[in-house]
C-alpha cells in the first residue's frame, strides 16, 4: 500500500506532517471518516500535545468537523473539497454527510485497509476500470454500474463500482499472475438480502474472469455459514463449467437413495453425492430438489437457472471477522 510522493507532498502543503499526510489519504480514499483509536494507532501515538495538534489543524483549516452519536461516539468526518482536490479525489461522495450506518461500514472499511497494509489496492473508480477493461479486456458493459441524475438540463451520470468496498490484487504460490479479490462488509442488519443483491450486481462481471477471490467482512462471525452458502448458489455454482448437468446428477442418485434403490446406485454415485451434497447445500437446494422430485421443475428449468458459464471460473471465498485497529482510549478533557 504505497503512495506516491506527489500525494504526500500536495497534503503537506496544507500544513500537515508526512504521517498526517500518509493516514489523511488513506481516510479520503477508503473512507471519508475515522475515529481516534484509528490515528492513534497508525501513528503509534498516544493522547497528547500531537493528537490535540492534529485535531486542531482539522477544524481550523475547516477540511473536517466532528461529529457525535450516541452509540458511536465522536467521529471525524474529512470533508474539505481543496483536501479531496489536492490528491484527485475530489468526485468521490466521502465529502457529503451521512447517516450512522454508512459511516460505521466506513469506519470499517478502513479498519481493514489500515489492518492490510500489504495489498495492492486498487484505490479510485478509474483505477478499476483501467485494470479490468485494459488489462483484462473486459467490456466495460460487464462492470457494476449505477447511473445518476442531475438537473433536468443535465446528462446522466454512469458510475462504476459505487460501493467502494476495498479490492486488491495479491499472488501467491499457485498464481503467480496477480489475483483480484473482491470484498464485501455486512453492515449491522441482520438480514443478507443486501449481501445478495450486491453478488448478483457483480455477477457479469465474475463470468469474464477466469479467477478471482472474494472476502466476507463482518464485526461478527454469525453469518460466515450463510454468506458462505449464498455465494455458493449465487456466485460459484452458476460459475461452474457445467453446474446445471451435475445438479440434475445429484437430485437423480439422491432421489434413487431416498427410494432405497440402492442396486442403481455405484460407488462413484456415492462418491460424487457426497461431494455434492456439500456443494449443493442450503434452503434454495432443497426446495428445487422438493419441486424437482414433485415433476414441479425440469431439468430444462434447472439448466436455465444454473446454467453455467462459457468456461470455468476459479473461485476463491473466505471469511474474516473485522477487527478494529487500535485499543479505545479515553480522550482527556478538551482535546477534541
Amino acid at each position: 500500500m504505497n503512495v506516491k510522493q506527489t500525494h504526500l507532498d500536495a497534503l503537506q502543503a496544507l500544513g500537515y506532517t508526512e504521517t498526517e499526510a500518509r493516514f489523511l489519504y488513506h481516510v479520503a480514499t477508503h473512507s471519508g471518516y475515522f475515529v481516534a483509536r484509528q490515528f492513534l494507532a497508525f501513528t503509534c501515538g498516544h493522547w497528547g500535545k500531537r493528537t490535540t495538534s492534529f485535531w486542531g489543524k482539522l477544524h481550523t483549516k475547516k477540511h473536517a468537523r466532528t461529529e457525535c452519536f450516541p452509540k458511536s461516539g465522536k467521529v471525524y468526518h474529512v470533508f474539505s473539497r481543496r483536501l479531496y482536490h489536492q490528491i484527485g479525489r475530489e468526485i468521490l461522495r466521502n465529502r457529503r454527510e451521512h447517516e450512522i450506518e454508512y459511516i460505521e461500514r466506513r469506519i470499517g472499511m478502513l479498519d481493514f485497509v489500515l489492518s492490510h497494509p500489504q495489498w495492492e489496492y486498487l484505490e479510485t473508480e478509474p483505477e478499476k476500470v483501467s485494470y479490468f477493461c485494459d488489462q483484462l479486456k473486459v467490456p466495460i458493459h460487464f462492470l457494476p454500474t449505477k447511473i445518476y441524475y442531475g438537473q433536468k438540463s443535465s446528462q446522466p451520470t454512469v458510475r462504476y463500482f459505487v460501493d467502494k468496498f476495498p479490492m486488491f490484487l495479491c499472488s501467491d504460490v499457485s498464481s503467480p499472475l496477480p489475483v483480484v479479490t473482491f470484498t464485501y462488509l455486512q453492515g449491522p442488519e441482520a438480514s443478507l438480502t443486501e449481501f445478495v443483491h450486491h453478488l448478483k450486481v457483480y455477477l457479469p462481471l465474475f463470468r469474464q474472469l477466469s479467477e478471482f477471490r472474494f472476502l466476507y467482512l463482518a464485526r461478527v462471525d454469525c453469518h460466515f455459514e450463510k454468506a458462505k452458502e449464498l455465494f455458493n448458489s449465487v456466485a460459484a455454482i452458476p460459475l461452474g463449467s457445467d453446474a446445471s448437468a451435475e445438479l440434475c446428477r445429484y437430485f437423480q442418485i439422491r432421489k434413487a437413495w431416498d427410494l432405497k434403490r440402492y442396486a442403481s446406485v455405484t460407488d462413484g454415485d456415492l462418491i460424487f453425492r457426497n461431494q455434492a451434497k456439500a456443494r449443493f447445500s442450503g434452503e434454495q437446494f432443497e426446495h428445487l430438489y422438493r419441486g424437482w422430485k414433485a415433476g414441479r421443475v425440469t431439468q430444462a428449468d434447472i439448466r436455465q437457472e444454473f446454467g453455467g458459464s462459457d468456461h470455468p471460473v476459479t473461485v476463491h471465498f473466505g471469511t474474516e471477522l473485522l477487527r478494529r485497529v487500535g485499543a479505545p482510549e479515553r480522550e482527556p478533557d478538551g482535546e477534541g
